[in-house]
């Protein structure tokens, strides 16, 4: 017996990692920060539009299993993530990921996309957006604390959305950081490989944090902080794993993506649950202020938020446009009759 071929609302589009590679050498990887940063901008200005839930964590002594989900009323995304950081030693990465697209309506997937290369991208861009509102004006040079796979989108990120000109690099790996100088080579960049934290934020004007150990880490200390600095903490991103000692806290005006995750998962999870901070998407919609003199210390406490993964799956579909860079899966069963699953099933017998 025969069956009917799937519709074409039954067939879902998906990127797998080497299309996604190829999409974003198609667009440029630089200009696919810069519009991503446009994008994600664009989503927390109508933040409020959005459901908002804290990850969905499943913690192990080994590292965590999130899902990450969120909807504007017309789409749904929802993304799933690990942080492993000891699998590096059994030649793993520390994060994988994937990620669906559906319309609210019907329920049906519109994309399904492979996100271990876009969580690097969204992130970065989402450090970028940041920077716009809170770096120092004019500000070239950025410290980058922690050369592991994050390092050379970020750099690429403040280059291509917020003007950075130099990057200073530091991790206890010094093979970390050699392999962040080589693939940063031919990027219009100053690289400058430091021996230690301290000569890495050196005259630099943002520092960026994201290191992968899951620990109460304190790789910048309160002494190491002058005024003016912008701090971007990323690699601060479930409890039990930060990176500044709380003193710098108590000296910066700190804003976050969604306070109640923030508060479990960031920098701010050493400090009082009253701790004052500021959701991002207030400063981006001028309901806030974000830098407001050059003394002014500001620290991006980044645990990263399912927005950001809904704004990149978003730019995605509409980049995929025109392309043949991505493959139709049949993953919905699509009955004739929505009624009559079984027979559909009966049908298909040999």
């Amino acid at each position: 017996m025969s069956f009917s071929p799937p519709s074409d609302k039954a067939m879902v589009p998906f990127v797998s990692v080497e299309n996604m590679m190829h999409l974003i050498h198609h667009v440029g990887i630089e200009k696919f920060l810069c519009e991503l940063t446009d994008v994600i901008e664009d989503d927390f200005r109508r933040w409020e539009s959005f459901d908002k839930t804290p990850r969905i964590a499943s913690h192990s002594r080994q590292g965590v299993i999130e899902l990450m989900p969120t909807s504007d009323g017309a789409f749904y995304s929802c993304k799933y993530v690990n942080g492993h950081p000891r699998n590096t030693i059994e030649g793993l990465q520390t994060v994988t990921a994937f990620g669906l697209l559906a319309e609210v309506s019907t329920g049906y997937p519109v994309l399904i996309s492979e996100m271990t290369m876009l969580t690097a991208l969204r992130t970065a861009a989402t450090s970028a957006m940041a920077a716009r509102y809170l770096a120092p004006s004019g500000a070239r040079t950025m410290a980058i604390i922690g050369n592991g796979a994050q390092a050379e989108f970020q750099a690429l990120a403040m280059k291509a959305a917020c003007g950075i000109e130099t990057i200073k690099l530091y991790d206890i790996d010094p093979r970390a950081t050699e392999k962040t100088r080589r693939n940063l080579a031919g990027s219009g960049l100053e690289v400058i490989a430091c021996c230690s934290p301290q000569a890495a934020i050196e005259r630099a004007e943002i520092i960026t944090t994201c290191t992968a150990d899951k620990q109460f880490a304190t790789i910048l200390t309160d002494n190491m902080i002058g005024a003016g600095i912008h701090i971007n903490a990323i690699g601060g991103d479930c409890p039990g794993k930060t990176e500044l000692h709380r003193d710098i806290l108590l000296r910066s005006d700190t804003f976050v993506e969604f306070a109640p995750q923030t508060r479990i998962e960031g920098e701010i999870q050493q400090m009082p649950a009253d701790f004052p901070v500021t959701e991002l998407w207030r400063v981006v919609s001028g309901e806030a202020a974000g830098r407001c003199n050059p003394q002014q210390i500001t620290l991006f406490d980044s645990v990263g938020f399912a927005i950001e993964d809904f704004s990149t799956l978003r730019f995605v579909r509409a980049r995929l446009a025109g392309t043949d860079l991505c493959q139709n899966l049949d993953i919905i069963a699509d009955p004739d009759d929505p009624r009559d699953l079984f027979g559909m099933l009966q049908r298909c017998r040999q």
